[in-house]
């Protein structure tokens, strides 16, 4: 395999600097071409003088000058800003694009790399939330095979290989987050703290909170929906505390295919990367005898209304799902700032999904003017829900 010369869209983040210890392990299959970040400074100047790329950008204006002079030594290319990343990324010298970015600005980005025919490693579900139908129409015409990193996603994807069956249905797994024996009455007293307490994986934290909400299996719901080509009705979430079964696919005879490992993230990194081809990985192995149990429930879409809502909007179709998932990004962040309880977030939700203007064939642009006027909407309707 010739190397790949990557762009890391997110380096600083939990997916990107897990992508980046991947890259470590094979320095003869990767070569960085770009490395961005939003805020975090510090460590994209440490990644860019260990990995070298050719170009780095910083997302935040403000920190353009610091990373310029620590790197102009290393003759280290950097820029400012979202269309500078949209520029490299659709540039020659990147083959594959990992988007690692998180929420809404994860799309444009993205959107510019396929259209210039990259291959794209999506870690950036928003981007299939807001516009699936749009972006999977998109990669077919520009010819820019998407390949997903999500866990659940990529245990699908590799369960799919080699398969010419008819899917009867997904089966996604999730570990029910921090709150799954909770009652009723104990989710009105969770606290940030509470809910950045993930007990299975370490995540970025809008990632955490809606895994801790199940807001995430939802946006993973709709990402199946598009990557996979199943109907809504058969994707089915499965609790699954050990995190040890990924997700699963079950055919038109009743068998039913699992992708299984220890929860490390640099699984379905390193095979989104490296795909077709599956090479080594310096990772734990699962040991079967010392497997206590695999267990497996139902979510309480009760208790978890995120989820339920997820389904809905996927249901209705048009832009109800980026609607969606404006108002989600809004109702997380409040809740991480202290200003909103947990219990809010799907009230939230609920509300701006109402009174959001439905486009039942939205276009590009649609998508972006939706995902403004679902948060303004649902910074409007904050107010009611503060502490």
């Amino acid at each position: 395999m010739d190397k790949r010369h990557i762009a890391i869209l997110g380096s600083t983040g939990s997916i990107g600097t897990q992508a980046l210890d991947v890259v470590a392990q094979h320095p003869d299959l990767f070569e960085v071409e770009l490395l961005t970040a939003n805020n975090n400074s510090r460590l994209l100047i440490e990644q860019a003088r260990r990995f070298k790329p050719n170009a780095v950008v910083i997302c935040n204006e403000e920190k353009y000058v610091e990373v310029s002079e620590a790197l102009d030594p290393l003759y280290i290319k950097v820029f400012t800003g979202i269309e500078s990343v949209c520029d490299i990324v659709a540039g020659s010298g990147v083959d594959m694009v990992l988007t690692a970015m998180v929420g809404f600005s994860g799309l444009k980005p993205t959107v510019a790399a396929i259209r210039a025919g990259k291959a794209i490693a999506l870690a950036n579900k928003e981007t299939l939330v807001a516009a699936g139908e749009l972006i999977m129409s998109l990669s077919r015409e520009c010819k820019a095979p998407i390949i997903p990193v999500d866990s659940e996603h990529s245990a699908i994807f590799q369960c799919l290989q080699g398969e010419n069956a008819d899917i009867e249905k997904l089966l996604l797994t999730g570990s029910g987050g921090p709150f799954r024996d909770f009652s009723q009455e104990e989710m009105s007293s969770v606290t940030r703290e509470m809910a950045l307490n993930h007990p299975r994986w370490k995540m970025g934290p809008k990632v955490t909170i809606d895994s801790a909400s199940l807001m995430n299996k939802g946006l993973e719901v709709i990402e199946a929906r598009w990557l996979f080509g199943v109907r809504p009705q058969d994707i089915e979430v499965v609790i699954h505390p050990q995190s040890i079964i990924h997700s699963m696919v079950q055919f038109t005879d009743g068998s039913v295919i699992a992708q299984m490992s220890n929860p490390d993230m640099r699984v379905p990194i390193q095979y989104a990367l490296t795909y077709p081809r599956r090479t080594t990985l310096n990772n734990s192995r699962l040991d079967f005898p010392t497997l206590a149990q695999l267990t497996f429930e139902k979510p309480d879409t009760r208790k978890f209304p995120c989820l339920k809502l997820a389904y809905e909007a996927l249901s209705c179709g048009g832009n109800a799902t980026c609607i969606l998932n404006g108002a989600n990004e809004v109702a997380v962040k409040a809740f991480l700032e202290g200003r909103i309880r947990f219990t809010s977030i799907p009230s939230l939700i609920e509300e701006t999904l109402a009174e959001g203007t439905f486009i039942k064939k939205p276009a590009l642009e649609d998508i972006f003017s939706t995902d403004f006027e679902a948060k303004r909407i649902a910074a409007e309707k904050l107010r009611k829900f503060l502490i």
